[in-house]
This record gives C-alpha cells, sequence and structure tokens, in this order.
C-alpha cells in the first residue's frame, strides 16, 4: 500500500507511510482531516486482500458492489458512479515482442471528493508512471482527484498507442516473410497475433465511450472540473486512435492470413502439377518397358541386335520431350 496527500493550492505532495497492520490506512485519513479542503489523498494497492481492502473501503465509503469488483478483477472497461464516488474499471495491457504477445491486467479508480483509491491487478501497473508525470506538473494536482483519475487514463492510453506501434511492426515482419520467397507455413504465428489483436481491441474499443462519457456526464454521473475536461478529452482522443489503429490492424491480418492461405494453396498446385509432370514423363518408359516386359515369344524386333538400344533410345527421347514440354510450361 502506497499513500500520497496533495496539496492543491501548493501543488506539493507528501508520501505517508501506512502501517502494515492498520489495513484502513488511518494515519493518512487522520491526516488528511487535519488539512483544509484543497488537500487530497491518493491510495494505491497492488493486488490486496479482502481485508484490507474492505477496512479501506469502509473507511472511505465505497459501495459494496464496487469493491467487489475491485477485489476480483477481470472487469470489462466501465464506470459507475455510487453517491459522490466515481468508479472506472479499465484494462491495462503492454506487447511483449519476443513473444508476440498482449499482457493483460486490470486497475479500478475509484475518485472521491477528497480522496482517489486505485486497485491494480496483475503486473502491469500504471500508478507509478502516473504519479511521477503528477509529480511533474504542478497544475495537474490543482484539479484534485480528477487530476489523478486523468494521469493514470494517460499512461494507460499511452500504452495503448505504443502497444499498437509494436504490434504493427511485428504485423509488417509477418508480411514481408509471407510474400518473401521462401516457402514457409506462418499461418500459426498469424492466427497467434490475431489472437492477441483480438484481446487488445476487447480492452480498448469499450474504453472510448467510457472516457467520452466522463466529459458529456449524465443522469447520476456527476460532473467533472472545468479545466479538466481538455485534458480528458485529449485522453479520448489518444484512445480513439488505438481504438481505429487497433481495429485496422485486425482487418490487415485477415488479409495476411487469406493471402498467406492462397499462397499455401499455390504450394500445393505446384507440387501436384510437378508430381504430375514426373508421373507422366516416368508412364512412357514404364509402358515401354512393361511391354516388353511381357514373355511372350513373338514379339516385334525381338530377335533384332538393335531392338534393345532402340527401344531405350525411344524411351530417353520420348521422356525427354514431355521433360522439354513441361519446364516451357512452368510445371517443372
Amino acid at each position: 500500500m502506497e499513500a500520497v496527500i496533495y496539496d492543491q493550492g501548493s501543488g506539493r505532495s507528501e508520501h505517508v507511510e501506512c502501517d502494515p497492520a492498520d489495513d484502513g490506512c488511518q494515519s493518512v485519513l487522520k491526516q488528511l482531516r487535519s488539512m483544509g479542503d484543497g488537500a487530497f489523498a491518493w491510495v494505491r494497492l497492488a493486488d490486496p486482500s479482502e481485508g484490507r481492502l474492505m477496512a479501506l473501503a469502509e473507511e472511505l465509503g465505497l459501495h459494496p458492489l464496487a469493491v467487489e469488483d475491485a477485489l476480483h478483477g477481470h472487469q470489462r472497461p466501465k464506470r459507475e458512479r455510487f453517491g459522490d464516488v466515481l468508479s472506472v474499471a479499465l484494462k491495462t495491457l503492454r506487447y511483449v515482442e519476443e513473444e508476440a504477445a498482449v499482457e493483460t491486467g486490470d486497475i479500478m479508480i475509484f475518485v472521491g471528493p477528497r480522496s482517489v483509491l486505485t486497485v491494480s491487478h496483475g503486473t502491469i501497473d500504471p500508478c507509478a508512471e502516473a504519479a511521477r508525470r503528477l509529480d511533474a506538473d504542478p497544475d495537474m494536482p490543482g484539479h484534485g482527484p480528477w487530476g489523478v483519475l486523468h494521469s493514470v487514463l494517460d499512461v494507460v492510453a499511452d500504452a495503448y498507442g505504443d502497444a499498437a506501434r509494436r504490434v504493427r511492426a511485428t504485423l509488417n515482419r509477418l508480411e514481408d516473410e509471407v510474400f518473401s520467397t521462401s516457402r514457409v507455413d506462418h499461418t500459426g504465428s498469424i492466427y497467434s497475433l490475431k489472437r492477441e489483436v483480438r484481446e487488445f481491441r476487447d480492452a480498448v474499443q469499450p474504453l472510448v465511450p467510457v472516457v467520452q462519457g466522463l466529459l458529456s456526464g449524465g443522469p447520476g454521473e456527476g460532473s467533472h472540473p472545468s479545466k479538466i475536461a481538455p485534458y480528458v478529452r485529449d485522453v479520448a482522443d489518444h484512445l480513439h486512435r488505438a481504438d481505429i489503429e487497433v481495429r485496422t490492424l485486425d482487418e490487415l491480418l485477415d488479409s495476411v492470413l487469406g493471402a498467406q492461405q492462397a499462397r499455401v494453396g499455390t504450394w500445393q498446385n505446384d507440387d501436384m502439377r510437378r508430381i504430375s509432370a514426373w508421373a507422366a514423363i516416368f508412364a512412357i518408359p514404364t509402358m515401354v518397358a512393361g511391354v516388353y516386359g511381357m514373355n511372350f515369344e513373338h514379339m516385334p524386333e525381338l530377335g533384332w541386335t538393335y531392338g534393345y538400344p532402340l527401344a531405350v533410345v525411344l524411351m530417353a527421347l520420348a521422356a525427354g520431350a514431355l521433360y522439354r514440354a513441361f519446364r516451357r510450361n512452368g510445371w517443372l
């Protein structure tokens, strides 16, 4: 558990140590209550235990349904308002190029009047980078808890954009290999990447209307500080571009997969033509040898001295003529 108290007026922040035995982080809340209305606290939890999350939720007045979602994770991107607390669930992700895999995690953000609680699951935690950006911009803490929400969303949106660029680089390499002269079947790699892109799409596509809804609000949604709107709109724009990029990648993968299957079909046709051509070439010598292999006493040229050489020459000439014809037609 990590906790930071921000002073909106001065933009200063103070890290507060929480007692490991204090599940409710009373020291942070006590210090927050002693400060003016311009102060707010950000408490960060990573894979918390049920006892710690429940104790902290009780202190912050979080709804039990929202706490249940935060405890188990694996939620679809969504936003909900419970009283004066806004909860936002989203997927975190990164692309591992060495494995051509999209690694995902979960994070829930609870934005209250004077507090922010983030609960993350998995190895991807955007909160550290969000805190760094928040400290680097002295104006952002002045937006209160919504400044924290923006910083986390901004880090996640940037991660989506970076992952999309890396996936496209992998797709470009696959595309070059598919259309190269080598006869390597990349169907498995294409299908695997397509599955990862679908997972990527499931993360970013539902998040776009969630962030856009933070701007428009609605019945029971509450309002946001007017000065934070341009920043949230910028995040929404980045997410929209990432969503379009992922859709494009998905469509390109369909095209590349179709091209790979067409090439495999072409390779199979080439192999069948070669096999058929060689079968035709060997058919004439086989036929002649088969005829003369019959143990009949009266056969044409059977007793002639040059009969055997003539038969061999005829077989070679016929096979050579067929070979030349097939080579001219591109079958060999």
